[in-house]
């Protein structure tokens, strides 16, 4: 059975780079009917904190990506313990003692020598009494021994990767405080759960070939892998602040619909065009992992506004029936109501700005040329109840009154009745309004 996981780390809220790696795995399981697991790396006792573990859980849950079950890094630390044990008496992990500062001396050493900074596993030549002043003085850390050969694998985005693991240092598995890291964590996890299948971002390459043979070494299966590219600005350098809002509940804030935001994240980087989905089910259906490109790829957070825009037009009225009674629209008007105005909002905050316009009255505003004749208008307007019919009548009245024709006619109309450019049309909403116009 295909069995996939996202593992975010609780040191801060999920943020649009987070969401490719949680989309893509629980679109590959969904689509397989298999198991999609949500694995929080919670190891890191100081940082992890229990506000972005719920956090994490709603932004996913108003995304639509659900989860078969939920795990907790922090729970399985007796199960780090035995595997660690274990390797260690097979020599496959070793205790080590150099500081942060040693450690950058001899990887200055090594590069300024031309030769790669991989650690020289000084710590296997130590004597057990050495060991022992050592760890008593400034403690230790421990590595992973890698088995210096080529590990190839076929990425699903990538293609053929070969990576020399001589060409590396052994990895850090446990800090000098005792923290478990995400390489060993992660690697007894996914041998514990049956990982069969993990996509992650390009920066996670070269940890790849760690990681194949640490579950190896656990007597795991090795899932296949995926690399996604990194996303960047629309300037096409690394995502920052400058770029604007990008954390999952920051784009929640500014009105966007969740369906815009995945259906553009299911295809951004890909061979396939974005095509806006209603569902979480259409978005699966329509996933291949095959169809991504290696380069970067570009995000620019506007590209999310007409999308929603398209996603709020889209709703049935049964879908946005309680935002509408919300906004204070009477029940017997809500559907004529959502009819005329669906196709001109942003987002769905909009909808009760609209109903004030009609219920209270617009501020209407006229140009200084239009003044005249926006006060003439207004005489010729009755008081509402309005029909369909209102417009087409009032505006021939207006024309007649005034000579006006063509926008000069119809843009001054709107605005006395609206206050606004634009906005639906006019011959439907008439009906809405609910207190006539005057000119402010």
């Amino acid at each position: 059975m295909t069995t996939t996981r996202f593992a975010p780390s609780p040191t801060g809220w999920i943020h649009i780079g987070n969401l490719r790696a949680a989309l893509f795995n629980h679109a590959i399981a969904r689509k397989a009917g298999g198991t999609f697991i949500l694995r929080i790396d919670d190891t890191d006792r100081e940082r992890s904190k229990e506000e972005y573990v719920e956090g994490l859980q709603e932004d996913l849950r108003w995304l639509g990506i659900d989860w078969d079950r939920m795990e907790r890094q922090s729970l399985r630390l007796a199960r780090y313990d035995a595997e660690k044990a274990r390797l260690a008496a097979e020599g496959r992990i070793y205790e080590c003692f150099e500081t942060p500062l040693e450690l950058d001396l001899k990887r200055r050493k090594l590069l300024g020598m031309g030769r790669p900074p991989v650690y020289d596993r000084a710590a296997l030549e130590l004597a057990e009494d050495e060991k022992d002043r050592l760890r008593a003085e400034r403690g230790s850390h421990w590595r992973f021994r890698l088995d210096g050969r080529r590990i190839d694998w076929e990425d699903g985005i990538l293609g053929p990767v070969s990576i020399d693991t001589a060409s590396v240092s052994d990895p850090v598995i446990v800090k000098n405080d005792g923290q478990y890291l995400y390489s060993f964590a992660s690697a007894v996890d996914d041998t514990d759960m049956g990982i069969t299948d993990i996509v992650r971002g390009a920066d996670h390459v070269t940890n790849t070939a760690a990681q194949i043979e640490m579950i190896a070494a656990l007597g795991g299966a090795v899932p296949r892998f995926a690399h996604h590219s990194l996303l960047t600005g629309p300037d096409g350098e690394g995502l920052s602040k400058r770029h604007g809002a990008l954390s999952i509940r920051d784009l929640r804030a500014q009105g966007l619909e969740p369906m815009a935001v995945v259906s553009l994240m299911a295809r951004l980087g890909s061979s396939e065009p974005v095509e806006l989905r209603r569902t979480m089910a259409e978005v699966v259906a329509g996933f291949d992992v095959a169809t991504f490109g290696t380069s970067p790829t570009r995000f620019d957070p506007d590209d999310l506004r007409p999308l929603t825009a398209h996603a709020v037009a889209a709703k049935d009225y049964a879908d946005v029936a309680g935002a509408i009674r919300a906004a204070g629209v009477p029940d017997a008007l809500a559907p004529a109501f959502w009819a005329a105005v669906r196709e001109n909002l942003a987002t769905m905050a909009d909808i009760a700005p609209w109903w004030v316009v009609l219920a209270q009255g617009g501020v209407g505003v006229a140009e200084d040329a239009d003044r005249e004749m926006a006060a003439t208008a207004l005489t010729l307007l009755p008081a509402p109840p309005y029909g369909p019919e209102t417009w087409a009548e009032w505006a021939a009245a207006v024309k007649q009154a005034t000579g006006r024709k063509g926008r000069g006619l119809f843009m001054p109309l709107r605005r006395l009745v609206t206050g606004r450019d634009q906005g639906p049309d006019m011959a439907t909403l008439m009906p809405l309004v609910q207190v006539k116009p005057s000119l402010a």
